[in-house]
């Protein structure tokens, strides 16, 4: 056994001291320094702490001797998680999952666990058995290949792994967990670390898939070491308003796939349920024609997303007018303002500006610029905006429409939901020249004013 050795982390990035210190040199925070007591063993492993020599010997190959992988991903029967992932889950990742108190992580990975085909073992350090079963019920009753374990103690954990020999493990949370080579309480830095790390060298030696639920702090981080997010290969973050039916799931970082995608999910009283079709829960249903609404066509990763947005420009009731916008870039607002006073002639500058990208997601795709500008202008001047007509171009600071990239995609996405016309860049190069709906094309935003407003 090692001799008992006391250091200092940092509660915010993990950085190890040998003396407390008020600010930490890494992340310039102040007094987020901890003693922690460590003990670690010199040849810990995941099969319970003993020594074991490895007797696979490992020497430098060329990169064109080394076979590549062909095992297939594991198919999680749910479409939306499996488009975050990539296409499902591959053997021997380590998957993390952060999101808000109450979000529905554990609801999620649950229902998971309970559709999968696969034998798959659900660790549990927050809740009872009992607990677990009583929302098992809810989300689907018979489910024949999930284990329950309410267990914090890896060694345990990892005992009963072996005894099982399950196909996907679950962990809730990665925070709740404690080794016996570390005599710090369980969450702190080092017990958050040494767990990671031993379910990693688990998951790799047993290409065993590996999925952890983790906290986030209050600045909306995942609780622990930065390190913890590099050491996994997958980070998804589960984000939503909890006063709101509409979950997103984004992957922050994904060595097996983009992090561009986005899953959507309704949480319900029997689970969450997964929106297959976004644009029609990002658009409302009004009939009445109403000024400042706009419907732009976006990507978030490979799908396209028809969005509303919504502008209200009031006079200014104080001397300094306010730009307020909700899911959209406030600096860019400011810039497209701008250009609509200088190039087109229209004057916002003594007016308030607010904005909104209903749904309540946020999106940098340059495609909505022509939206926000159509949105804007049909507030100013109060006529509402054909409803059959949607946008996708961005704006230039010279007042010119350009082109976006994969309009062919926005196109047909916005035919398919019923759309009239489309309004896009001149300069798009489509793949073909005629599509059912009818497409647009302007140079410049003058062109667009004259097409709305005449």
């Amino acid at each position: 056994m090692a001799k008992t050795k006391t250091t200092f982390f940092c509660q915010n990035c993990g950085s190890q001291y040998s003396k407390w210190q008020g600010q930490c040199t890494s992340c310039k925070e102040w007094n987020t320094i901890a003693e922690e007591i460590i003990q670690k063993a010199e040849t810990a492993t995941w099969k319970g702490g003993e020594t074991i020599t490895s007797k696979r010997i490992t020497k430098p190959q060329r990169i064109a001797e080394i076979s590549a992988s062909s095992e297939s991903r594991l198919d999680t029967k749910n479409h939306e998680l499996n488009r975050v992932l990539g296409g499902g889950l591959v053997p021997g990742s380590l998957i993390l999952l952060g999101g808000e108190p109450g979000i529905g992580k554990s609801t999620l990975m649950l229902q998971v666990a309970l559709s999968l085909p696969y034998k798959t073992l659900y660790v549990s350090g927050e809740e009872s058995a009992q607990q677990i079963k009583m929302r098992a019920e809810r989300i689907q009753p018979d489910a024949e290949q999930c284990y329950i374990l309410t267990e914090t103690k890896t060694q345990q954990i990892f005992r009963h792994i072996a005894e099982l020999e399950p196909d996907i493990v679950v962990v809730d949370s990665i925070q709740t967990l404690q080794t016996d080579h570390i005599e710090s309480s369980a969450g702190s830095i080092s017990q958050i670390r040494e767990c990671a790390t031993e379910l990693i060298k688990f998951a790799k030696e047993t290409a065993t898939p590996v999925i952890l639920i983790g906290h986030i702090t209050k600045d909306g981080n995942i609780a622990g070491p930065k390190i913890l997010e590099h050491m996994v290969d997958t980070v998804l973050q589960f984000e939503g308003d909890r006063n709101h039916v509409y979950r997103i799931l984004r992957a922050n970082k994904n060595r097996f796939g983009s992090t561009n995608e986005l899953g959507i999910y309704e949480m319900q009283g029997s689970g969450l349920r997964e929106v297959h079709n976004p644009s029609e829960i990002l658009i409302s249903k009004n009939k009445e024609d109403l000024s400042g609404t706009a419907i732009a066509a976006t990507l978030e990763g490979m799908r396209p997303l028809m969005i509303e947005i919504q502008a209200l420009v009031s006079s200014a009731v104080y001397g300094t007018p306010q730009r307020s916008a909700t899911g959209f870039n406030v600096k860019r607002l400011n810039m497209l303002l701008a250009v609509l006073e200088k190039r087109a002639g229209f004057k916002l500058g003594a007016k308030d500006v607010f904005l909104n990208v209903t749904g309540g997601i946020s999106v940098d795709d340059p495609a909505i610029d022509l939206a926000v500008v159509a949105s804007v202008l049909s507030s100013n001047v109060d006529i509402a905006i054909d409803k059959s007509l949607c946008f996708a171009a961005e704006v230039g600071l010279a007042g010119e429409v350009r082109p976006v990239t994969r309009v062919d995609q926005r196109i047909l996405e916005a035919e398919k939901l019923g759309f009239g016309s489309i309004v896009i860049s001149k300069y798009c190069k489509l793949p073909k020249e005629t599509y059912k709906i009818n497409v647009i094309k302007v140079t410049k935003v003058n062109d667009v004013v004259r097409h709305l407003f005449g």
